[in-house]
Formats: C-alpha cells, sequence, structure tokens
C-alpha cells in the first residue's frame, strides 16, 4: 500500500459520498486528513469514524466552499493545526434540481450549482495554493465529469460549471507547473452515491464505478505517479491505474480544444 505519511490532505465534500471514501482512503495510507463541508455535525462524525478506522490524524472543518471568508479560515486551521497541505481535493459541488432544459431551471438554483461547482474550487486553490509555491510542491485534483466534456440538454448548470473547472485545472498547471505544483481533472464515472441516485438519468442503473477505484487514482496523484498527467483529464473505471503510470500525454492530449472543422481552419 501506498504510504502518504507526512502528506496532509484537504478533501471537500468530506461527509458523505466520494469525499468520504477519499478521506477514509487517503488517511488509511498515513496522510492527516481534514475534512471539509457544510454540514457541521455530520462531517465531524465521519471524520471521527475516519480516525477512529485508520488510526490517522483528522480535522472537522464546517464551511461553505463558496463563502470566501470560510474558505480563508477553514485552510488557515488546516495549516496551524495538520501542517501545510500538500493535496487539495476539490469534490464539494451540488447539481441541477432537476433534469429540464436551461429555460425551465429555476435560475437562483441554477447559479447556486455553478458558483459551488466555480468559485468553490477557485476559492480553496486561491487559499492552499500559496502555500504550495511557498514549499516548491503540491497537488490539486478537482472532480471533474463525463459531462465536463460533452453538453447535456438537462444538466447546463451542472456541465457549464465542471467545463469551466477544467478551464481552472489547466490554469493551475500552466502557472504552478514552474514552482513544482500541479492539478488535474479527474472523473470519478458513475459511483453509488445518493447524488447519484437521484439523478433520473442513472435510474435503474446497476453498472456503477467503484469507490476505490477513484481513490486508488488519487491516491497516484498524491504520491506522485501521475506528474506527467497535470492539466489534462482522466476517468476513474476505464483508465488504468498502470496504464497512466507509464502513458506521458503530450499536445492537447486529455484537454478541452476546439476541432478544426478541416484542414482550412484557420482556427485549427
Amino acid at each position: 500500500m501506498t504510504d502518504l505519511t507526512g502528506t496532509v490532505a484537504l478533501v471537500t465534500g468530506a461527509s458523505a459520498g466520494i469525499g468520504r471514501h477519499l478521506a477514509e482512503g487517503l488517511a488509511a495510507r498515513g496522510a492527516a486528513v481534514a475534512g471539509l463541508a457544510r454540514g457541521g455535525d455530520r462531517l465531524r462524525t465521519a471524520m471521527a469514524e475516519v480516525a477512529a478506522a485508520t488510526g490517522a490524524r483528522t480535522l472537522a472543518l464546517a464551511a461553505d466552499v463558496t463563502d470566501r471568508v470560510a474558505v480563508d479560515a477553514a485552510v488557515a486551521e488546516v495549516t496551524r493545526e495538520l501542517g501545510p497541505i500538500g493535496l487539495l481535493v476539490n469534490n464539494a459541488g451540488l447539481i441541477d434540481a432537476a433534469e429540464v432544459p436551461l429555460w425551465e431551471a429555476d435560475p437562483d438554483q441554477w447559479w447556486q450549482v455553478v458558483e459551488s461547482q466555480v468559485r468553490g474550487p477557485f476559492l480553496l486553490a486561491r487559499a492552499v495554493l500559496p502555500g504550495m509555491v511557498a514549499v516548491g510542491s503540491g497537488r490539486v485534483v478537482d472532480l471533474a465529469s463525463g459531462i465536463s466534456t460533452r453538453a447535456n440538454p438537462h444538466y447546463s448548470a451542472y456541465s457549464a460549471g465542471k467545463t469551466a473547472q477544467m478551464r481552472i485545472t489547466e490554469s493551475i498547471d500552466l502557472a504552478g507547473a514552474p514552482h513544482g505544483v500541479r492539478a488535474f481533472d479527474l472523473a470519478p464515472g458513475v459511483v453509488d452515491t445518493a447524488m447519484t441516485r437521484a439523478m433520473p438519468m442513472h435510474e435503474g442503473r446497476t453498472d456503477w464505478t467503484r469507490p476505490e477505484d477513484v481513490v486508488d487514482l488519487v491516491v497516484a496523484i498524491a504520491a506522485g505517479e501521475l506528474d506527467q498527467w497535470s492539466g489534462r483529464f482522466f476517468r476513474a473505471g476505464v483508465d488504468s491505474l498502470d496504464t497512466l503510470r507509464t502513458t506521458a500525454p503530450s499536445g492537447s492530449a486529455r484537454k478541452l480544444r476546439l476541432v478544426p472543422y478541416g484542414d482550412g481552419d484557420p482556427l485549427g
């Protein structure tokens, strides 16, 4: 098992679902894990269970990822209690309330989804990255989605937010590379969680991505095994970890780019 002793990880949305799996998976490999979520009671219970199961140091931070003051305070507390953050996992985020076309969506709920997927990761990265730059090392994992890379008629807010998040990831990679900071877009596939169960598009689904596959990829990132994929997209349950370890993508592989309409396309 990969040893992450000495790594301090901050995982958002850690009280349930994928975030809860990631918190325990990282802790089981020796990382000190800070979990952040809006619901304080459920989060404290989850992080206490992680600590009891793994023996790792944990910290529960009740905060809304879209609240700048709360995010800054949470990151400062992690650094004070556990040490400099070496791994940030942006997992928290909302999803469209209903499968409807954009013109039928509730404007306020639509924007809350986009804020959770864009403002949240931005604020977390903005608070965490200076510490990574100062020590010359750090990794950011943004939980992406297949909807990041293709349009969807019914999840316009989630699609817009996740696509924007990919641009944030690439921006971090480009600016952070000279400072030893790397960033990754990891699509977890369709993990069996309360959120995915509530989505009509997954009604009746029996083929789920194993949460262990998501954990293994994040652990490999934390250990520096996939640094050649910084700024790029990969997907749990489809991409083989062994293949990712031995593949060095180049050019615009696994990045969002326009597809030329032909050889004469001036934007090609």
